[in-house]
């Protein structure tokens, strides 16, 4: 918090009240900065508080979005304001309120408060079995499904269709020829071969890797986890984010070593700057973005993904491995309903 110095008449820092959250898209960056200057603390000391945490805060992030005028991501917003000091309620309150202002939505008055504009808090988050970062589980997420929800290219026969939504807190567009919204969109990711297959939660068949990985399972199963696309950076990167019901946030993570080399699978220490957490979309086919067949390179190693041993069962690992032009390397993308 505030370092104040000086005699007993001075205000304690403990009672100087954060900065409130901001409710507009333009308001909310300058709001963060100076919740930093309540906390007192500079980027390396933020940073080195998040890992404290068990969270991955680089100072580069932090100044980097700080400096941005675009809506920082949920997983920013909520390891930033921990590291700033704030507690679980006030954190939430954050989180929601950055929630709000990406679905379009007023905050809640408070009747109260004498006609004061508060943001309504949510009921306390539910701490993740996975490994995890805990989910923000409330109606907002919800409706900004709804809000993001756009028209991508490409929908697969078979696949259900979507009616598309685009309400943006930006006109730009994070991955142009997909329509990717900059603040995310949930989608279902399909091997071209076998559309009525999705990326979805496995097993590693060879029974080496224990936990969960990604693999291609039946579209539609309702413990699959959902899948929100977070555009990262300049380069038309993304996050692939799982979101499953009662178990958490993840992001898709490419193993290099061990027994589970080359497999994706969900980790809760999301990191702009992890390049096996970051992906690129190369639009495919005679006639480019227009075929709707993309190539999903990880950022790390510029590989592709494609289909254990080219199978096309379900329950067939996805994995890295040499880019070939084989269709088992090709995928589709379309969008979905929002959780419910």
């Amino acid at each position: 918090m505030i370092s104040q110095e000086g005699g007993g008449a001075e205000e304690s820092p403990r009672e100087v009240l954060p900065p409130e959250p901001a409710t507009t898209l333009a308001e909310f960056t300058p709001a963060l900065r100076l919740l930093r200057t309540w906390a007192g603390l500079t980027y390396r000391q933020l940073e080195a508080r998040a890992k404290e945490q068990g969270r991955a805060l680089p100072s580069s992030t932090i100044a980097t979005t700080l400096g941005r005028s675009t809506l920082p991501r949920e997983s920013f917003v909520d390891a930033y304001t921990r590291a700033c000091g704030l507690k679980e309620e006030q954190v939430q309150r954050w989180v929601d309120a950055r929630a709000r202002i990406a679905m379009g939505v007023e905050p809640e008055a408070d009747e109260g408060a004498g006609g004061d504009t508060v943001v309504t808090a949510v009921p306390a988050r539910v701490r993740s079995p996975w490994r995890w970062r805990a989910p923000v589980i409330v109606a907002v997420i919800i409706g900004l499904g709804l809000v993001l929800a756009v028209s991508f290219r490409g929908r697969p026969s078979g696949a259900p269709a979507q009616t598309s939504k685009s309400v943006a807190t930006s006109s730009e567009t994070a991955v142009p020829w997909l329509d990717i919204s900059e603040v995310g969109s949930w989608a279902e990711i399909h091997p071209a071969r076998t559309p009525k297959f999705c990326l979805a939660e496995g097993r590693d068949r060879t029974n080496q890797f224990t936990t969960a990985i990604a693999a291609q399972q039946p579209c539609g199963q309702t413990v699959s986890p959902r899948v929100f696309v977070d555009p990262v950076g300049e380069d038309n990167a993304v996050q692939i984010q799982w979101h499953h019901q009662g178990s958490g946030i993840g992001c898709l993570t490419v193993l290099n070593d061990g027994v589970g080399q080359d497999l994706l699978v969900p980790r809760k220490d999301c990191d702009d700057d992890n390049t096996n957490q970051l992906f690129t979309f190369e639009p495919i086919g005679p006639s480019g973005p227009d075929s709707g067949l993309i190539r999903i390179h990880p950022v790390g190693s510029g590989q592709c993904l494609g289909l254990r041993d080219q199978d096309t069962i379900a329950g067939t690992e996805i994995v890295q491995e040499r880019c070939s032009g084989a269709p088992d390397q090709e995928f589709l993308i379309n969008p979905i309903p929002p959780p419910a």
